[in-house]
């Protein structure tokens, strides 16, 4: 995502941006214990391994596995082989831990009948935060096997599923309609903008890094072979954000990435000239 010349990466930051820079349709719960269910879900299906098995259950068949350029694309993201055979082979224990976590919210969350997690009168961040990798595998098809996964077992879940999609269905219709930029105009719209945050600090951390410190930020949950380089602007107990070059144009852009799985290396003079 982003707004002006900064850029944001990862979900969970830029849930927490959206949130934080637009208050009047912010879906956030204000009690403490019940912002506590959000980033517990939130850490539930990423680094709890929801997600995780959930791709595990992409129906082989595919005519995606056919692509030599999706499966390494996919490959390198994940760090895990996308051979036609191994997903197969790991599709049985994928589905058992998925059924698990069906049944966490059949018979825990949902159990009582509530339409959104929170009791709320429409779906709330507690909702997106936990509903997204079971809303993608139910339009999946051929992913979830009707004898282990379906309505029969799990009404509960997937009347809520019913009701998040009539939800953005609703929210879709009365939006403005969006504005679609191709690859080159993105870029332009970005980098002739004007940055949209002030520039923060540096905070003492346990990595005892500077401000204006050249350093390497990259995720290491996924996605890990991509890389980026530049000049430690801001970092706190949440955030990190380095100034670098945008490889088109080489215009100066913010990056913002969140403190959870990201790992940043201060660079030496001769990497920092790499």
């Amino acid at each position: 995502m982003s707004i002006g010349r900064d850029i944001y990466c990862d979900t969970r930051l830029i849930l927490e941006k959206l949130e934080s820079r637009f208050p009047e349709g912010a879906l956030g719960a204000s009690q403490p214990d019940e912002k506590a269910v959000e980033k517990l879900l939130e850490k539930w299906c990423i680094d709890g391994g929801v997600f995780q098995r959930a791709a595990q259950l992409i129906p082989p068949e595919m005519p995606l596995f056919k692509d030599p350029k999706f499966t390494k694309d996919r490959e390198d993201f994940s760090a895990r082989s996308w051979n036609k055979a191994d997903v197969i082979t790991s599709r049985p224990e994928a589905l058992a831990h998925i059924r698990i976590s069906f049944d966490f919210l059949e018979t825990g969350l949902l159990a009582d009948g509530r339409d959104w997690i929170l009791k709320t009168e429409k779906p709330s961040l507690a909702d997106i935060e936990a509903i997204w990798p079971f809303h993608w595998l139910s339009d999946l098809k051929g992913a979830l096997p009707p004898s282990y996964i379906s309505e029969k077992q799990f009404p509960k879940v997937f009347a809520w599923i019913e009701r998040f999609k009539k939800a953005i269905a609703n929210a879709r219709s009365s939006a403005p309609k969006p504005i679609t930029l191709r690859g080159p105009e993105a870029v332009e719209h970005v980098t002739q903008a004007e940055y949209s945050e002030p520039e923060g600090q540096v905070e003492e951390d346990p990595l005892a890094l500077r401000k204006g410190q050249d350093v390497e930020v990259w995720p290491i949950d996924s996605g890990f072979r991509h890389h980026d380089r530049g000049v430690l602007e801001t970092l706190n107990a949440k955030e990190v954000v380095i100034v670098t070059q945008s490889m088109v144009e080489g215009k100066e852009i913010k990056i913002h990435y969140p403190r959870t799985n990201f790992r940043i290396k201060a660079l030496n003079a001769n990497e920092a000239k790499l």
